[in-house]
């Protein structure tokens, strides 16, 4: 039966966390550190306006940020070499834990920050938006910082599509979240569809939270990331906060698709690891979509493996490092 309860109780605003003095206040109290990640791809268009903006309005103005860190995919524009130019941290996955096999992807970006960062608090900045504001931090932090109960947020906002230089359409986002996701929450989860927009690339949480879930290396990792938290501590650990409008790049249907195929394969197995169904039968790793070609149909098969890297407070050299720092 469908009960907003937690929607109501639990769903903020930026606005209502405008109050900077009153977090940097709240963090030292609570003698807390905050680490901001930006995981990144090709992203030389956008990487250093969102660098400038958090340094200057979230450390120099107000020291709300412990530190900066981006961790790239390998990126063959200038990504790296712009970000290095603003002082902030900056590493390739792959550099990362090398003992470990390698792979590419948004979750593999964010399991390995977990290790490379140091705040108690980490926020998850996607790095392709084209209107940052540094309200897409502090409204993330302001839960976690006045609500003792909160340890976990999650974005949402407006969606419009960017179509071209200076044109937008203002609705048609989260069609993943529409057509794929709110259905299956709807069906298995119907407390979970109070999450307005739960594959948003931007959140926040206590880094006892993310370090005691797995993460999958790619699209995945949005939709493992609520279960298993919900499945842990429950949905009254998380918030969502409204952060107005979010310009982002347009996706074709065929890249959707895949999107969408990552989304459902990661959902069904974490279903299936709750007892909510029984699968009797592996998985295919394979999507399959059709183009046509010289007037005849040609198959596109991306091979789509859905690895997943383990719990990092499991990691030896994770628990080597922190508890090093937590004696020091």
């Amino acid at each position: 039966m469908y009960n907003n309860t937690w929607q109501k109780k639990n769903t903020f605003s930026y606005n209502q966390f405008k109050d900077l003095d009153l977090l940097v206040k709240e963090k030292k109290r609570k003698n807390l550190t905050i680490s901001l990640c930006l995981p990144t791809l090709n992203e030389e268009r956008t990487i250093a306006k969102e660098i400038i903006i958090m340094k200057s309005e979230l450390m120099t103005r107000f020291p709300l940020l412990d530190e900066i860190v981006v961790i790239d995919s390998g990126s063959r524009d200038k990504t790296r070499e712009i970000a290095r130019s603003y002082d902030v941290d900056v590493y390739e996955a792959n550099d990362i834990l090398p003992a470990y096999e390698k792979f590419k992807g948004k979750g593999e970006n964010l399991w390995k920050a977990l290790y490379i960062t140091k705040g108690d608090i980490i926020i998850y900045i996607d790095a392709d938006i084209k209107n940052i504001h540094h309200r897409f931090v502090y409204g993330l932090i302001g839960p976690l910082l006045l609500y003792d109960n909160i340890r976990y947020t999650k974005a949402f906002y407006d969606r419009p599509i960017a179509l071209g230089k200076d044109r937008l359409r203002p609705t048609g986002g989260g069609r993943v979240t529409e057509l794929v996701i709110r259905p299956l929450f709807s069906l298995f989860f119907p407390e979970l569809t109070q999450i307005l927009q739960p594959l948003s690339g931007e959140y926040a949480g206590f880094r006892d939270i993310f370090e005691n879930i797995a993460f999958p290396i790619g699209y995945g990792i949005e939709t493992s990331m609520i279960l298993d938290i919900y499945e842990k501590w429950g949905l009254d650990v998380m918030a969502q906060v409204d952060l107005d409008r979010r310009v982002h790049k347009n996706q074709t249907t065929k890249a959707l698709g895949v999107m969408s195929f990552m989304i459902m394969k990661t959902f069904l197995k974490r279903i299936a690891r709750l007892g909510r169904v029984d699968i009797n039968q592996n998985l295919f790793d394979e999507m399959i979509q059709y183009s046509l070609v010289s007037e005849e149909l040609q198959p596109d098969v991306f091979s789509l493996p859905t690895s997943e890297r383990p719990p990092m407070i499991g990691i030896p050299e994770y628990q080597k490092k922190f508890s090093r720092e937590n004696t020091a």
